[in-house]
């Protein structure tokens, strides 16, 4: 009785929360509810039926098995449940998502009571979420006579699990509510700080809005007012759901505004809708699809034009706006799913096809794009069995194919990796479902993970994946109560599955909590491979990477694929010299202000993949620059190498995971070891010219194509947030890049941080050595602000070991991280001194340390948005600038902006970048 008393106290402690009981995983509670159930005089029996229909998790949790195992019993009369029919016993299996409720569905199907076996067989013709082996099941059956497997193949083969479904809604009427002027990050939806939290999806809701009450009340008040529309979730003036990729931002979002998935599984909601002026973030986008949502392009701000047709812009040079038409709180609009149009009554106000199109419109249908992508491959295999050709049910991946135009990178990457098409030649728009070769999952979205791959029955990964990694990072910062109860059992599921995983549930090495994004760097080792990552920032300097969703990371490690359009490509290339004094993040910065000067301020990198013609510089650089495109809006870059760097750039990388398997990281599988293979045969073909480096074709088309001039980079630059901004939607953008010269030398800085996925060895290296060079114009080195510093990996910590960086920086730290002794909690005060943090993500993530309230902060980190790295106070508004190394470190010294004359003095001797555009080629 001890677990389920727990259980009532846990309760209970929810309820002085204002929270509902907690979904059941554990097989070992729901066994004791079960023992409750059947006990007649049981004083908890009636609660403990609610429970047991109404409050377990689906999928593979080991409650389920339990669940679907007592079902069975009961739909074979082995035991009585009054309140609980054979009948009601297999509706609840067919909202149990796969796993052991598939396996007890063909139990019954395949069983020997005739009767049941016609009805369990009308529930499994309902399921798209089979296995091999149960797919395996049902063909032996069907192959030796069985008409029961024959019906429910023959069913799949027409795919009447999607078929039989309702159609979308033709009219959808909503009610608009302005979550914020400008670019929302999915912090707004989902804080970091709140991480912990986001696979307890009642209690993470409660965060929804940052914990604003006030906002939270006012969107209730519009349900009440409207019960018989749906709220639309707007960015006035802005994008939706930039920054972090998180599920849990959709999820919260649907869970206050959307609808519930099924009776019998609380707290999880699908279709929500959402909108933005300048539309969704593309990774958002994706994530609104796993739901089944609708995402909107509003336009409902637009650059005003003069009579020439030229862009009017204001005294600072921003384009000026004028409004098409209102989407204030509360206005009542129409969504014509038919014809793909927007109204305001009986006003046409915006077509929306693009939020409608064949793809899109499945995935509202089935609730989502999961059972989309399992729809078809069941589909396949059904047609396969039987021997005939696959109907045309779904809609047919779109193909684009143009005669004579040539491909760019993107589109060479997935017409090599594209299955189920027609083979012809495809480009920018087509349809493309895609094998995946690299996968990762993160610490603060794992969980979500995990729980995703429950739900969709999937228990091992994909033998299509070459390689997965399951990181620490995100919660690399601080080891408190919530980290030591989250990640050992989030590192024990992926290892189960099969990645390779940061922390070793055996214990056999030692804990890693190196940033995702670096790992994923170093074990992609294929220029023409596809990369998926739970995280904004999965950008790689080889390959094509895409920043994805839980649910879209445990779909991609489930089945070894990925479902999307092929993006449009912006083409970017350099002209010039660097100057020996910038740094090469200060190329990144001039990129994004030259690009937005070149177009009127229009970002055309936003939603495409920017090719980058980066030539000369290896995977750790290159990296800086691709990290940065999320920031840009991107949906993904593409670094064009010459052969000789990126074999010196698969060097590296085979040396970084020849580390990780001596540390005793590889599995049973080899997998690691797999990924060195590779990387010598691959280097083994470029050596030889069998296969040169990734190239464009030289009669490529692209979107735009935009030329850095390096010349034009005087002096280093800053992304600002421009906190104080009389408009409003323009705070907190990444557009908004600096010269250093603008602050005077004289703005405060009040701390500095060198870390996060920007950084590399080389500005560790940076940082060593302008500590020796200002000792040694000064005399010594005093802080006038705290400087944190987060190498990205231990491998950087050691080599600077080796090398003698690390002994300098340890000369002037005042704190170094203990892995024996790990923060047990988060720091809220800083000293005027050298930290030298964990490795990890550190300030960046701001779900565990952040600076204090109101501090502005010069960091090397890609977040400035509101709260993310530094709260506000009643006073003053936290700020969180974002620059190079060189930059950061100076600030903390002096207190203050340098002057170039303090900033060039600083640097002096030291080599900061090694950049020359390649003079080669980069085409075929």
């Amino acid at each position: 009785m001890n677990i389920y008393n727990d259980y009532l106290k846990q309760i209970e402690t929810r309820k002085e929360q204002g929270l509902h009981p907690q979904p059941i995983d554990s097989d070992k509670l729901l066994s004791q509810i079960i023992e409750q159930i059947k006990d007649l005089d049981n004083e908890h029996r009636e609660e403990s039926l609610n429970f047991f229909i109404y409050n377990v998790l689906p999928g593979t949790t080991s409650a389920a098995t339990v669940k679907a195992k007592f079902l069975k019993e009961i739909i074979l009369g082995e035991e009585i449940v009054k309140e609980i029919t054979p009948e009601f016993a297999l509706e609840q299996l067919s909202h149990m998502k796969g796993g052991p409720s598939v396996e007890v569905l063909l139990d019954l199907a395949l069983g020997d009571n005739e009767e049941i076996a016609k009805d369990a067989a009308k529930v499994l013709k309902t399921q798209v979420f089979l296995y091999e082996a149960d797919t395996d099941r049902l063909e032996e059956a069907y192959n030796n006579g069985s008409a029961i497997a024959k019906d429910i193949i023959e069913s799949y083969a027409q795919a009447e699990f999607f078929t039989k479904l309702p159609d979308v809604e033709e009219k959808i009427e909503v009610v608009t509510y302005i979550a914020g002027v400008g670019d929302i990050s999915t912090d707004l939806l989902s804080p970091g700080g709140d991480a912990h939290s986001r696979s307890d999806r009642e209690l993470h809701g409660q965060c929804m809005f940052e914990h604003n009450k006030d906002m939270q009340n006012e969107l209730l008040a519009l349900k009440e007012q409207h019960p018989d529309k749906r709220v639309m979730l707007i960015a006035e003036k802005g994008t939706m759901g930039v920054g972090s990729s998180r599920m849990s931002g959709v999820n919260n979002v649907a869970l206050w505004t959307g609808i519930p998935s099924s009776p019998y599984v609380p707290f999880i909601n699908i279709a929500p809708v959402i909108a933005g002026t300048n539309g969704i973030a593309p990774i958002f986008l994706t994530t609104v699809g796993v739901t089944g949502g609708i995402g909107l392009d509003l336009k409902n701000w637009v650059s005003k034009k003069d009579e020439n047709g030229n862009t009017i812009v204001d005294e600072d040079g921003e384009p000026v706006l004028e409004q098409m038409y209102s989407v204030e709180t509360g206005t009542v609009l129409t969504i014509n799913t038919k014809e793909k149009k927007l109204y305001h009554g009986n006003v046409e106000l915006k077509d929306i096809s693009a939020a409608f199109t064949p793809q899109k419109m499945e995935f509202m249908k089935a609730g989502g794009s999961y059972a989309v992508v399992f729809g078809k491959k069941l589909q396949t295999f059904a047609c396969k069995v039987l021997g005939i050709d696959v109907p045309q049910v779904y809609a047919p991946s779109k193909e684009v194919s143009i005669e004579g135009q040539g491909l760019t990178a993107v589109e060479k990457i997935f017409n090599k990796n594209a299955v189920g098409t027609s083979g012809a030649t495809l480009h920018a728009g087509s349809y493309v479902r895609a094998e995946v070769n690299i996968v990762g999952s993160q610490d603060t979205t794992g969980l979500m993970t995990s729980q995703e791959l429950e739900m969709m029955a999937a228990t091992v990964i994909s033998p299509i994946v070459d390689g997965a990694y399951q990181s620490g990072c995100h919660t690399a910062s601080v080891w408190d109560d919530k980290s030591k109860a989250n990640i050992p059992r989030l590192m024990k599921f992926m290892n189960d599955f099969g990645l390779i995983t940061g922390r070793d549930p055996k214990g056999v090495y030692f804990p890693m909590t190196d940033v995702i994004h670096k790992v994923l760097n170093d074990i992609t080792v294929g220029d023409w491979d596809i990369i998926i990552g739970g995280d904004s920032h999965t950008r790689m300097s080889k390959g094509v990477a895409f920043g994805a969703d839980s649910g879209t990371v445990a779909l991609a490690l489930a089945t070894g694929e990925a479902s999307m359009p092929i993006p449009e490509s912006v083409k970017v290339t350099f002209k010039g010299e660097m100057k020996s004094y910038m740094d090469f993040r200060d190329v990144v910065h001039a990129t994004q202000q030259q690009m937005l000067k070149q177009f009127g301020g229009e970002n055309v990198f936003q939603g495409r993949v920017i090719e980058v013609h980066i030539g000369t510089l290896t995977s750790d650089e290159a990296f800086t620059f691709t990290d940065w495109t999320a920031e840009m809006k991107a949906k993904a870059s593409i670094c064009i190498s010459e052969d000789d760097t990126l074999i010196e750039s698969l060097e590296i990388a085979k040396g970084r995971i020849q580390i990780m398997i001596e540390k005793g990281m590889d599995n049973e599988k080899q997998v690691l070891q797999g990924l060195v293979n590779k990387a010598e045969t691959r280097i083994t073909e470029l050596k030889t010219g069998i296969k040169p480096a990734l190239r464009p074709d030289a009669d490529a088309k692209y979107y735009a194509e935009v030329i850095i001039d390096l010349d034009e980079i005087a002096e280093p630059m800053i992304a600002d947030p421009d906190v104080n901004n009389e408009d409003v939607s323009k705070r907190y953008t990444h557009d908004n890049i600096r010269p250093l010269s603008y602050y005077g030398g004289i703005k405060k800085v009040d701390l500095g941080f060198v870390g996060s996925c920007m950084v590399h060895k080389g500005d560790m290296k940076i940082l060593a050595q302008m500590l020796k060079n200002v000792e040694a114009q000064q005399g010594k080195v005093e802080f006038k602000a705290p400087l944190v510093v987060a190498p990205p990996t231990y491998n950087i910590v050691d080599e600077l070991k080796e090398e003698g960086d690390w002994e300098v920086l340890q000369r002037y730290s005042g704190f170094e991280f203990d892995d024996s002794a790990p923060k047990g909690l988060a720091r809220t005060k800083y000293e005027n001194m050298l930290y030298l943090e964990r490795p990890g993500c550190n300030l960046c993530m701001g779900n565990q340390e952040k600076a204090e309230p109101g501090d502005t902060v010069m960091a090397t980190s890609t977040r400035l948005f509101q709260g993310r790295v530094v709260k506000d106070t009643g006073d003053k508004k936290g700020e969180s600038l974002l620059s190079s190394t060189p930059v950061v470190v100076l600030s903390t010294i002096l207190g203050r902006t340098p002057t170039m004359a303090e900033y060039e003095a600083a640097v002096e001797g030291i080599v900061l970048t090694k950049f020359k555009p390649s003079t080669k080629q980069l085409v075929r």
